[in-house]
């Protein structure tokens, strides 16, 4: 089948890595992997395009470009990868009428308290209408499910588990070794590893809270290092405040190419990191995947991808001493951290394994395709 692919927030090509761009390669990827031809159709980012004359544009020129790949492409069926009120789909819903094949959107957000505001409403109006369109839509985060309900019947939502793919996330005991002597991380050190891409929000409020934690945990479990990955506009003040708090236990290793986080992932002893207003997180699942436990906030949309007791330990947020106790109490038994670790890479192999998660995309994508054929 082929099957056009746009990704509205992030194109498969953007140079910030993100949960969102994983997710939308794995589609891509999974798709073709299963024996479709599925093509990215257009780059456009429309991020806040009606704010300026030049968006208009360039949204312009997107939808004309999108249009004479199509015709060339023929696509049986159109999927747009996260359409919300800052990036909505405002060509998927034009192209799929004039080509009469089916529109589908996976992961589309909707809130209502967006059209309240000057600044937001048209954003929100544009996705509003984007979603109206869609023959279906598929949603990786429960969180999103009730608030699509508001304007869609059940029939026209599905529900599908997050993942990844296991076999890029697997424990290399000696990697993590090799790891552990390049960074000169001492063999008695429990080495905690987080991983974002630090920018100002979320990720910053994440990784204070964890460095207020993490100086808590010096009084209950002073040997311990901390390996920092990622990059972004917000490392070098982080940077200079964890060298301040944790003086000689703080390593940043910059930015990490994806494909070999598991060496970082093999040599921890547990990841670290609180997920404030994550809506699902891939690194976790990535971690899990090979043998690490996890220690997170039990808020958003990590408890869809951290089995809290059996997979890691997810405590409320507090001035970080819940989650110094959780990872005291990891540091202090090793075979609590690897019963976790187990449980997390068969969670991930079982239960949130694209292979298997993304076979139920494909069905129903041909589903449409042959029932569209039908009318």
């Amino acid at each position: 089948m082929r099957i056009a692919l746009y990704c509205p927030n992030k194109p498969l090509t953007h140079p910030h890595p993100s949960g969102d761009l994983v997710i939308a390669q794995g589609i891509h990827s999974t798709l073709n992997r299963l024996g479709h031809d599925c093509r990215e159709i257009v780059q456009f980012r429309s991020r806040w395009f009606w704010k300026t004359g030049l968006g208009w544009i360039g949204a312009c020129r997107a939808w004309t470009e999108a249009w004479r790949l199509a015709r060339a492409f023929k696509p049986q069926i159109w999927i747009t990868y996260h359409t919300y009120y800052k990036s909505p789909d405002v060509i998927g819903p034009w192209i799929t009428g004039l080509l009469n094949i089916p529109y589908v959107i996976f992961q589309p957000m909707y809130s209502t308290r967006r059209r309240k505001s000057s600044s937001t409403s048209p954003g929100f109006r544009l996705n509003r209408w984007a979603i109206l369109r869609a023959r279906h839509v598929f949603t990786n985060n429960f969180l999103d499910v009730d608030a699509l309900r508001r304007i869609l019947p059940d029939r026209r939502i599905t529900y599908l588990a997050p993942g990844i793919h296991p076999e890029a996330f697997q424990r290399v005991p000696s990697a993590g070794r090799a790891l552990r002597g390049q960074f000169q991380i001492p063999p008695d050190h429990l080495l905690i590893l987080t991983a974002a891409r630090w920018r100002e929000g979320v990720k910053t409020e994440s990784f204070l809270h964890l460095l207020r934690a993490l100086v808590q945990l010096r009084v209950l479990l002073p040997a311990f290092t901390l390996v920092v990955v990622g990059d972004g506009p917000m490392e070098p003040c982080l940077r200079s405040l964890a060298l301040q708090d944790l003086p000689g236990q703080v390593v940043f290793a910059g930015r990490v190419p994806r494909r070999e986080m598991s060496r970082f992932y093999s040599a921890a002893d547990v990841f670290a990191f609180p997920g404030i207003g994550e809506s699902l997180g891939m690194v976790f699942l990535e971690a899990q995947c090979c043998g690490a436990p996890v220690v997170a906030l039990d808020t958003a949309g990590v408890p869809q991808v951290v089995v809290h007791g059996e997979t890691g330990i997810l405590v409320p947020r507090d001035d970080g001493s819940a989650m110094a106790r959780a990872i005291e109490e990891l540091g202090r038994n090793p075979e609590r951290r690897r019963a976790l670790g187990s449980a997390g890479a068969r969670f991930v192999r079982n239960e949130r394994n694209l292979h298997k998660n993304y076979v139920e995309l494909a069905r129903e994508l041909t589903a449409l395709d042959r029932g569209s054929r039908q009318l």
